[in-house]
């Protein structure tokens, strides 16, 4: 089997690659030309890849790679993924997270439809959400130019698979994190923050709006839900969730308890933090993928906190000798 995916160099991408490597793939990984070229999660496997240029702006160098490699399989996890970002750059998140969505699905139309076809879609797109929990019926109201776009290529993908018979799923993902999560993201920021208040390098960690609830999960956990995605009879979209939702001030609190701090003698609130417009509330109910896919998710909230610690503790200790 042939895999192709794209943002192979981000944290989903390189826990996907890791799995599709030990099931026997070839895996071929889609990369941007860029000045400053970062392979740092993928850098103990890289050996083992096959990197491609090609870019999600550009339609005939996607073409390409997929005439060349021919896939059986592509997961689409390339995306402008910071939210906070999308209202700075709207234009080129839309760009990347909804027309990109339909380059690659395009390019699979007219290369090869049998291949199997991924698509990253957002717990983002519930935004204000209708109902509690969010499930697949669940009706969507982004509330950020990141779920817009994220809406747009959710539905894009499901238009494809309707119209051209093309087996493309979606997996609408919440927050799922992990020790490869980028340092932009509020969870790494309050890992990393806590162990630097730890160790003595720094005295402060500003962070946003704390009473925002989010399901999070474990991002290896939710990278074997989508290759189990492209492994049934018949493509669908699928919620991908722990089922539980903890606030950030609940995630702040029990990683500074893990160092032994109490984060109220640390932690402030920036009002640079704040979205212009919230999401207060996501939780999901993955009961469509535990019965079609027989998926559920092995690690708790604190272990994946734990994980998350240890990891930047060891990272960072060395800065302290």
């Amino acid at each position: 089997m042939r895999a192709l995916i794209t943002g192979i160099t981000g944290q989903d991408g390189s826990y996907l690659a890791e799995l599709l490597l030990d099931k026997g793939y070839d895996v071929i990984g889609m990369v941007r030309r860029s000045s400053t070229e970062s392979f740092d999660r993928i850098e103990h496997i890289k050996d083992r890849l096959i990197l491609a240029q090609a870019d999600l702006l550009d339609q005939l160098s996607i073409i390409s790679i997929m005439e060349e490699h021919r896939p059986d399989e592509v997961y689409n996890l390339a995306a402008q993924s910071f939210v906070p970002t999308s209202w700075v750059q709207p234009v080129l998140t839309g760009e990347f997270n909804a027309i990109g969505v339909t380059r690659m699905l395009e390019a699979i139309r007219l290369v090869d439809k049998s291949i199997k076809f991924y698509q990253a879609s957002s717990s983002e797109m519930f935004g204000k959400v209708r109902q509690v929990p969010q499930n697949e019926e669940t009706s969507f109201y982004p509330r950020s130019p990141y779920g817009v776009a994220k809406v747009y290529g959710h539905w894009i993908t499901v238009n494809y698979r309707e119209s051209y018979d093309i087996h493309a799923s979606s997996g609408i993902l919440f927050n799922h994190e992990s020790p490869r999560r980028g340092l932009e993201f509020v969870t790494r920021k309050i890992t990393d923050g806590a162990v630097r208040v730890k160790l003595g390098l720094a005295d402060k960690l500003a962070l946003g709006n704390l009473d925002a609830k989010r399901d999070w999960g474990y991002a290896g956990d939710y990278v074997r839900a989508m290759w189990l995605m492209l492994q049934q009879d018949k493509a669908d979209d699928f919620v991908i969730a722990t089922g539980k939702t903890h606030s950030v001030e609940d995630f702040v609190s029990r990683a500074f308890a893990c160092l032994d701090l109490d984060f109220k003698e640390y932690v402030t609130t920036d009002p640079r933090f704040v979205r212009p417009a919230e999401v207060d509330l996501l939780l999901g109910d993955a009961s469509h993928a535990r019965d079609q896919l027989g998926w559920e998710p092995t690690v708790s909230f604190d272990e994946l906190i734990k994980m998350m610690i240890d990891a930047d503790m060891e990272r960072l200790s060395g800065s302290t000798e």
